[in-house]
């Protein structure tokens, strides 16, 4: 193949992007599943005509070519060799909702959740719901023929599909409904093999493995759209579908039944099938045990006793129907201990954890890195229990385990395990021995998310000789010459071939930072991500650059997979990689992907190494000196504040300077305090005992030099609330904007100075509370990842709390918090705060003081240095215009707070929006209280 005859045709016949890109090809190299297959090149096209052309260029060619919609796959199902198209980036439009019809016409790549919420304007939703809902699309959800919980009551994604706009392998084009004729000769086909289809085809509900032939059959309608749904893309592309919708169901209620063991619940589970309930999810108690660990034991709501749960929802039209279904439910269930909760907060939770469960399981009690494979099978739900027990014994055997959960209902078993993939795997002689399992149980492979490079191989055990073959032969009617996705399903790669980890080598930790939960490895640590793109899901602050550019590269999951082919070493090679360059520039180092993606990683601390081992003994960027050592110039220019805030303020003198600095002209300078915050300090502490004993207040450089206003309203409030306030001696500084550059070296000797400063008070039992909510935070996370082995800093870490805390605290012993009453107040929470610590504290004490509280779920976008450099001002621009200046323009009588500087900054600079931090707020209650009562009487006037 001429390869550059190949581009430059694909590039003529697409409007989308073609790209032929190293970095492009590593980020789609792999998707959710344990596999590694570099592309030739990833195509967006606009239309289904552009996908006509490109099919018809792959075939001259004869390069092979694959369907992608948001990459969540996790059998290997959406990469390959050839040409990946993305159907996500173009082909995402919702073209019709008809309400009265109850359909919904739909390009590939229209996310699930997005459909959903457009057909809830109508009461409507598509029924199947899997975990990965708010970011997989539809495309993917038909090519996998995926279930999720509800499918117990509304079927699979060939249960609900009306007709489909189809490119065949071959070329031709066509709508496939319920009609066999139009392609020639699939009505022989059909007859020929009756009775193979009839005895092995769709056996049970959640029988996904190889093809659903039985929808052919004529007691089934001759549905050929159903039977084409779960191909994965093996012979042909859908271009549009035509899906079924269902009523919503009002308010559900949901039952949470506890049991002894897994075991145990699933042997209950054909006892309550008949009761009809809209979902069934099996839980280990270990999966919960991660949430607690990682996020504190208020982030998961009560749950009854035992080490297996069932978590049912009932169906009601009233909230008390429902209840009184999820009570009639738990009397008719063998459960030791119970929970029955209404529609709402406590609900959600436990429905989010569910649907982290992929992430969730990606490490084993015993610490190590679980990985897909054998985390689909499905057998009848009546053999569920004995299944599981069986199951388990098997794991024993092969000394490998795994944390259970999935759709008992249906009874699908979603499960990770510790298979040696970190060395040249063993996991063959186990995965054969677990689909001879599930075949005595008359199960298949796969209960949902398709078979893909990690069970076609397995279907030969499944199928008799006769049933493979006609699994050939309906590809061969469609997709001839083996064009699409070749090698998953017939005629499939083993199993074990092209696995993505054991072709990484190890990258040791070289004294930056430690990687100690990864044994020292930053290799295991990149690899903590497995796929699953919570990322690209428009439902938290992860990932604010994604969430502005819609670009694969921009997304958390991207940024690993290129580290990780750095780790390979034979596509991208070096820190000094163009690519790696290109991938890390617009991560706003904001941490929302430590506490968000169920897999714990932590992509900005994969950029701080990044820059770290790149500018190591170099000459760094221009603002890695003016912004990585702002506190150090903070110093050196605040007794000179009053005279350098003039010369900022000219804007035309800046400007230059701004960039020789490497930072965007566009922005400015902000005011140096006129008088540090400990020269100011000593006027207001009133050194009065509280009887909540004595804490010590650290003033940040941020504090110390810019805004001393919010530590001497932070002294005043915690005094007020029955503490005996103490101020840290001025020098302590967390280093920060020094990790956030890459200067580790620097930053752990800063780090070092910080704990030898406050331990002194530590080791007098005192609470150390921090005032800017990131520098709080770097002692709270990344003081112990730089400094592993100083017993100092894992103290000091332990007794770092925020003012939210500590007044969380004080309210707990009886304070009563200044009135907030018939305020307004939006909140935009630092990222590192809500990453690190959590905004729970801080929300549970403004509702106290009475507030209306509207939380802004995302970054600012400035994120300390990020927005400030050159080439990130249009991002950062974008990402506060699509969050925290909408919602303040929303709500233009709200008081505004952003306790962290960055936060205060953007708002100050891009929307002439004043903001206070959380000590300023309760320190003006009166005042605030006072203005907010007179704006909303003259609203009412």
């Amino acid at each position: 193949m001429d390869i550059n005859t190949f581009e430059a045709e694909l590039r003529e016949a697409v409007t989308g992007e073609v790209d032929f890109s190293t970095r492009r090809r590593a980020e789609y190299s792999t998707d959710a599943s344990n596999y590694r297959v570099v592309p030739t090149a990833v195509v967006s096209p606009g239309s289904g005509d552009e996908v006509a052309a490109v099919r018809r260029i792959c075939a001259i060619h004869r390069v092979p070519l694959i369907g992608r919609g948001a990459g969540t796959s996790v059998a290997g199902n959406a990469i390959g060799t050839g040409v990946v198209i993305d159907f996500s980036r173009h082909m995402n439009r919702i073209l019709e909702i008809d309400p009265q019809a109850r359909t919904a016409r739909v390009e590939p790549g229209v996310i699930l959740a997005d459909l959903n919420a457009a057909a809830g304007r109508h009461g409507l939703r598509f029924g199947p719901d899997p975990s990965t809902h708010t970011r997989c699309t539809i495309g993917g959800t038909l090519g996998n023929n995926a279930c999720g919980p509800h499918a117990l009551a509304y079927g699979r994604a060939a249960d609900n599909v009306v007709s489909m706009d189809w490119l065949a392998g071959d070329g031709r084009r066509f709508t496939v409904a319920d009609d066999l004729a139009v392609v020639p000769g699939l009505d022989a086909f059909t007859r020929t093999n009756l009775a193979t289809l009839r005895l092995e085809f769709g056996r049970f509900s959640r029988q996904v493995s190889g093809y659903s032939l039985e929808h052919l059959l004529p007691e089934n309608g001759h549905h050929l759209a159903r039977a084409l749904v779960g191909t994965e893309g093996s012979w042909g592309l859908m271009l549009e579908a035509t899906v079924r919708l269902v009523p919503r169901s009002s308010t559900p209620a949901l039952a949470v039944l506890g049991y002894r063991s897994m075991a145990e619940a699933g042997d209950d589970v054909r006892n309550l099938l008949h009761l009809q309930p809209l979902a069934m999810e099996g839980m280990d108690s270990r999966l919960v045990d991660v949430v607690r660990r990682a996020n504190g034991p208020d982030a998961v709501p009560p749950l009854p006793a035992g080490d297996g749960w069932l978590f049912v929802e009932m169906p009601g039209e009233t909230v008390e129907e429902g209840l009184a279904a999820g009570r009639e439910l738990i009397a008719a269930s063998a459960a030791l201990d119970s929970v029955l909760l209404p529609p709402g907060p406590e609900a959600t939770a436990l429905w989010k954890i569910r649907a982290d469960g992929a992430g969730l399981a990606g490490r084993t009690p015993s610490g190590d890195q679980a990985w897909p494979g054998w985390e689909d099978a499905a057998v009848p739900p009546e053999h569920l229990g004995q299944y599981l027990r069986d199951f388990e014994a098997l794991m024993a055997a092969h000394e490998v385990e795994g944390l259970a959960y999935g759709h008992f209902g249906d009874g699908c078993v979603h499960i990770r395990i510790n298979m040696p993939l970190e060395e040249r795997p063993h996991e063959r002689p186990f995965i054969l021995a677990a689909s001879d399992l599930v075949q005595r149980y008359e199960g298949s492979p796969s209960g949902e998310h398709g078979d893909g490079r990690a069970r076609g191989e397995l279907l030969a055990g499944m199928y008799s000789p006769d049933a493979i073959a006609a699994l050939a032969g309906f590809k061969a009617l469609f997709d001839p010459y083996n064009v699409c996705n070749p090698g998953i399903i017939v005629d499939p790669e083993p199993f074990d071939e092209n696995l993505r980890r054991p072709a990484a080598q190890p990258l040791p930790a070289i004294g930056g930072f430690s990687f100690a939960h990864d044994g020292g490895d930053l290799s295991k640590s990149v690899h903590r991500c497995v796929g699953v793109g919570k990322c690209r899901a428009d439902d938290g602050f992860m990932c604010p650059s994604f969430q502005a550019t819609k670009d694969e590269k921009d997304s958390t999951r991207a940024r690993a997979r290129v580290l990780q082919e750095l780790a390979n070493g034979s596509l991208v090679q070096g820190w000094d990689a163009p690519e790696v360059a290109e991938s890390l520039d617009l991560c706003l180092s904001c941490k929302a992907c430590a506490s968000e993606c169920p897999t714990g990683i932590d992509m900005a601390m994969f950029k701080s190494e990044a820059l770290y081992r790149k500018y190591r003994g170099k000459r760094r960027p221009a603002s890695h000196y003016s912004l990585g050592r702002l506190p150090t110039l903070a110093r050196l220019a605040s007794p000179f504040a009053g005279a350098i805030n003039r010369v900022t303020r000219k804007r035309a003198l800046m400007r230059p300077l701004m960039s020789l600095a490497g930072m965007d002209p566009r922005r400015s300078m902000t005011d140096f305090a006129r008088k540090r915050f400990s020269k100011l300090a000593p006027t207001v502490v009133e050194g009065t005992a509280g009887d909540l004993g004595s804490i010590v207040l650290w003033a940040d450089s941020f504090t110390e030099y810019f805004r001393p206003e919010a530590g001497l309203a932070t002294i005043r409030l915690l005094e007020s609330a029955g503490y005996t306030v103490e101020i840290a001696a001025p020098g302590a500084c967390c280093g920060l904007t020094l990790i956030s550059t890459g200067q580790l070296d620097a930053a752990k000797r800063r780090l070092a100075q910080t704990t030898r400063h406050l331990t002194p008070h530590i080791a007098q039992g005192k609470t150390i509370v921090g005032i800017e909510p990131s520098c709080t935070a770097t002692l709270r996370s990344d003081l112990v990842e730089l400094l592993p082995d100083d017993p100092d800093a894992a103290a000091l870490s332990a007794a770092t709390r925020t003012i939210g805390e500590v007044l969380d605290d004080a309210v707990r012993a009886e304070w009563r918090p200044p009135r907030l009453d018939g305020v307004q107040v939006v909140a935009q929470p630092h990222c590192h705060h809500h990453a690190v610590i959590g905004y729970g504290a801080d929300r549970r004490v403004l509702t106290a003081a009475g507030a209306e509280l509207i939380v802004v779920e995302g970054c600012c976008g400035l994120a300390g240095n990020f927005g400030m450099e050159k080439g990130h001002y249009e991002l950062s621009v974008k990402i506060a215009e699509d969050g925290v200046l909408r919602v303040v323009r929303d709500h233009p009588e709200a008081v505004v707070l952003a306790d962290g500087f960055s936060c205060k900054t953007q708002l100050a600079q891009l929307g002439d929006v004043p903001s206070v931090h959380l000590a300023q707020l309760f320190d003006q209650a009166d005042a605030v209280t006072r203005s907010s009562t007179g704006a909303a009487q003259r609203t009412q006037n």
